[in-house]
C-alpha cells in the first residue's frame, strides 16, 4: 500500500511517501534559493510528494536567517528553477507557506516588528545573525491588521503557483502564527478572534478560505500539530484541544482541500483518527519530532488504514532515493544532525543514492 499510487488534489502520486517540510536555512540573507537548493529538491523527486521548507510570506513573517521567502521577484524566479528541476525528474512539489509570528526577532526580520495574536513572548532565546537573544514581546495584531497579514499569505500562495509549485501547504503547526491563534496560552485576545475555541480558530479558517478562493481547493493543503507543545505553545487541556481542532476541521472540511497533514506522536490514536474522520479527505500523518519514522511504521500506518500517506523527515534528508530503498528494503544512509541547519552542500546534497 505504501508504494501504491494516490490521488491528491489534481495530482497522481506514484507512492504514499511525502517529504516533510524541513527547515534547512540555505537560502542566504536575501532568502533566495540557489543552485544547492535546486539540486537538493531535484534529488528527492522520486518521493510521492515534496513539501518545501517553510517559506515566509512577508519580511515580518521570517523566523530564521537563511530561510527562503515567496515575496520578491528574485525569490519567485529562484523557486521556479527548483520546481522546474523537480518536474523534469517526474516529481511533484508543494510550497509550505509559513508566517513565523512571534517565533522570530527584529534582527532576523531586518527591523520589521514581530507580530502575534497577543503580546505574549516565548520564554527563552532565539538564534539571530548576531547571537542568541531573548524572544521579543510581539505586537498584538489589531482586527484591522489581520486582513493585511491574511493578504500577505494569499499573495505568497499566488507567488508559489507563479513559481511553478503544484500547490501550497498552509503551516498551522509547530508554534508559528496560525498555530499561535489556535493555542489558548499564545492567544489571550478578548475580541472575536480570541477566547472560545470557535474564536481562536477563526483566523485560521478565514485564511484557509481566502487561499482557496485564490488558488482553488485542489491546490491547498494544511498542516496542524495538536498537542505539539513546542516554541512556547501549551495545548495541555485535551477537551479544549478537541473543541478547537474540531471547530477548525468542521469548518474547512466542506472546502475539499487537497489534504490534511497532522503531526502528532500518536498518529493512530483516538484524537488524530477522530479529527481525520471529521476532515474526510486525503489524510497525511507525521509521527513528530521525537522519534524517526521507520519503514515498518510507515507501511503499517497505510496498511492499517490510519493514513493515506506518511510524511517523513530525517530519512528523506539522508536518502534522496528513500522510496526505492524502502520499497526494496535496502540499507539506509544515516542522517548527520550537525548538518541539518546552516550553509553548504555537506549534509544537504552529498548523501549518495544507493549503489549495489
Amino acid at each position: 500500500m505504501l508504494f501504491s499510487p494516490l490521488t491528491l488534489g489534481e495530482l497522481e502520486l506514484p507512492n504514499r511517501l511525502v517529504m516533510a517540510p524541513l527547515t534547512r536555512l540555505r537560502s542566504g540573507e536575501e532568502g533566495v534559493p540557489g543552485p544547492l537548493v535546486v539540486e537538493h529538491y531535484r534529488q528527492r523527486a522520486s518521493l510521492g510528494l515534496i513539501v518545501s521548507e517553510g517559506t515566509y510570506p512577508s519580511p515580518a513573517g521570517r523566523s530564521y536567517p537563511g530561510q527562503p521567502g515567496l515575496v520578491t521577484e528574485q525569490q519567485i524566479a529562484a523557486w521556479k528553477k527548483v520546481t522546474d528541476a523537480v518536474h523534469a525528474e517526474g516529481g511533484r512539489i508543494f510550497a509550505q507557506v509559513m508566517h513565523g509570528g512571534r517565533v522570530s526577532h527584529e534582527d532576523i526580520t531586518a527591523g520589521h516588528r514581530i507580530v502575534g495574536p497577543s503580546a505574549v513572548a516565548i520564554e527563552g532565546e532565539v538564534r539571530t545573525p548576531t547571537g542568541k537573544k531573548p524572544y521579543p514581546v510581539p505586537h498584538a495584531l489589531t482586527t484591522d491588521e489581520l486582513p493585511v497579514v491574511m493578504g500577505e499569505i494569499v499573495t505568497a500562495s499566488r507567488n508559489a503557483i507563479e513559481a511553478g509549485f503544484d500547490g501550497v501547504e498552509l503551516h498551522s503547526a509547530n508554534g508559528y502564527l496560525l498555530h499561535e491563534f489556535l493555542a489558548p496560552n499564545s492567544n489571550i485576545r478578548d475580541d472575536s478572534y480570541g477566547g472560545s475555541p470557535e474564536n481562536r480558530a477563526r483566523f485560521v479558517i478565514e485564511t484557509v478560505n481566502a487561499v482557496v478562493a485564490a488558488l482553488g481547493a485542489s491546490r491547498v493543503g494544511i498542516r496542524i500539530s495538536p498537542e505539539h507543545n513546542v516554541q512556547g505553545i501549551a495545548e495541555t487541556d485535551l477537551a479544549d484541544v478537541r473543541a478547537t481542532y474540531e471547530v477548525l476541521l468542521d469548518s474547512i472540511a466542506p472546502l475539499n482541500l487537497a489534504y490534511l497533514s497532522i503531526l502528532h506522536h500518536e498518529p493512530s490514536g483516538e484524537l488524530v483518527q477522530d479529527l481525520r474522520a471529521r476532515f474526510d479527505g486525503t489524510f497525511l500523518v507525521n509521527t513528530g519530532f521525537g522519534v524517526v519514522t521507520t519503514r515498518d511504521e510507515a507501511v503499517a500506518l497505510v496498511t492499517d488504514g490510519h493514513a493515506d500517506a506518511v510524511v517523513v523527515g530525517r530519512p528523506a534528508i539522508a536518502n534522496p532515493d528513500l522510496a526505492r530503498r524502502w520499497k526494496e528494503s535496502l540499507p539506509l544512509n544515516e542522517p548527520d544532525a550537525s548538518t541539518f541547519y546552516g550553509e553548504g552542500a555537506k549534509g544537504y546534497t552529498d548523501y549518495p543514492a544507493y549503489q549495489a
